[in-house]
């Protein structure tokens, strides 16, 4: 797909929802049982990177569109005593508030009509397993343009750990990152680990995936639990 010749706002914006309605299609295209595989690479290297995640509270996203499906990890951090919580839009323009989940809570539809948590806790994040439409080689995420996660990773003070989700054939150049884009400090696809947080991506073992989370987290002041 042709990138925009100028870099003006308006070409911009008009590219990525080009790009946001090709990549949202491709993935909505991809064999089940292929689309299964990729989604079972990618919850081994998520479980490879926070093996014992004890005390964080884990955001991630009801699937949507055909997205990754982050419930297997989550089952698996939520054995080691992990908190999951889901996000909810409350408001345009405002930044998303997460309420607690677990198997069997009570739920209602949201925004999209995607499931939300009713009336359980809210919480903070600690780590956020962000899906991607498409995402860059620096790890800035092509979301669903209403901003809402980098607004919300912008309020934490950017001290949750990002986690951005994709598959590995979803990747552009560049998104034009503008001033409100934030970079993922991770991108995890079926291809494996990369670091992120807007340097060049490059590809990390589990074991250097595993110090750089301890590293981020120390750094942040994480999880808040234990501040």
């Amino acid at each position: 797909m042709n990138e925009p010749a100028s870099m003006n706002w308006k070409d911009i914006s008009a590219w990525r929802k080009a790009q946001r309605e090709h990549w949202i299609a491709w993935r909505g295209a991809v064999p089940e049982t292929q689309g299964a595989a990729w989604g079972e690479a990618m919850t081994a290297s998520l479980c490879a990177m926070l093996p014992a995640p004890q005390k964080c509270v884990i955001g991630f996203c009801w699937p949507f569109k055909a997205e990754f499906d982050a419930r297997y990890a989550v089952r698996h951090w939520r054995e080691r005593g992990a908190v999951a919580a889901l996000p909810e839009v409350t408001g345009k323009g405002q930044p998303l508030r997460f309420s607690q989940w677990w198997p069997g809570a009570p739920m209602r539809r949201g925004v999209y009509d995607i499931p939300v948590p009713d009336g359980t806790s809210v919480v903070l994040p600690d780590i956020a397993i962000v899906p991607m439409n498409a995402c860059d080689g620096r790890g800035y995420r092509l979301g669903y343009g209403g901003g809402y996660f980098d607004r919300t990773l912008a309020a934490l003070e950017k001290r949750v750990v990002a986690i951005g989700v994709t598959y590995d054939a979803c990747r552009v150049a560049s998104i034009f990152p503008q001033v409100h884009d934030i970079a993922m400090d991770f991108v995890v696809t079926e291809a494996g680990i990369y670091s992120a947080g807007g340097e060049p991506l490059r590809l990390l073992d589990a074991v250097a995936a595993v110090s750089r989370v301890k590293d981020l987290m120390r750094l942040r002041g994480l999880p808040r639990e234990l501040s």
